[in-house]
Order: C-alpha cells, then sequence, then structure tokens
C-alpha cells in the first residue's frame, strides 16, 4: 500500500465524523437559533468533530472493522450530546 492509498483510506475513515460535525450543529441552529445563538458554530464543529473522530476509533477497536452500525449509532449519539453540551446547557 502507498502512502496516497494510507491517506487517502484515514480521509475516508474520519469522513462521516467531520460531515456529522458539519451537518448537526447546523440543523440544531435551525430549530434552537436563539439559544445557539451564543455558542460559535466553529467551535461546536471542532469539538464535534474530535468527538466523533473518537468514537470512530473506539468503534474500530471495540468492533474490529469499521463502518458498523453500531458505531454510527454511537457517533449520531456522540454528536447530538456535544452539541447540547456545548449550547444548549
Amino acid at each position: 500500500m502507498s502512502l496516497l492509498d494510507a491517506l487517502i483510506h484515514m480521509v475516508n475513515f474520519f469522513l462521516p465524523a467531520l460531515g456529522m460535525a458539519l451537518l448537526l450543529p447546523a440543523l440544531a441552529r435551525l430549530v434552537w437559533w436563539r439559544a445557539l445563538k451564543p455558542a460559535g458554530f466553529a467551535r461546536q464543529v471542532k469539538w464535534v468533530a474530535a468527538a466523533n473522530a473518537l468514537v470512530l476509533i473506539a468503534g474500530l477497536i471495540v468492533l474490529g472493522r469499521d463502518g458498523a452500525m453500531a458505531t454510527y449509532a454511537a457517533l449520531v449519539l456522540a454528536s447530538s450530546l456535544t452539541v447540547w453540551w456545548t449550547g444548549l446547557r
């Protein structure tokens, strides 16, 4: 495997974490725009991306493979809890 292949694999592994990190805070702002106004969007995206990356790594370690539905369910839960923690509590 070449270095480029490894890089592409790593990007594809973390892409769901980044996608959820951009999508969930944006959608939450559509519903709770007044409550989330003081919380910075970039700050929430950074925290959600970090939490999601940890969930993906933990899912890979615990389940032994990438792309398990339990990992993606945990990804949604971690994203939601992080948006709540950083802006709605």
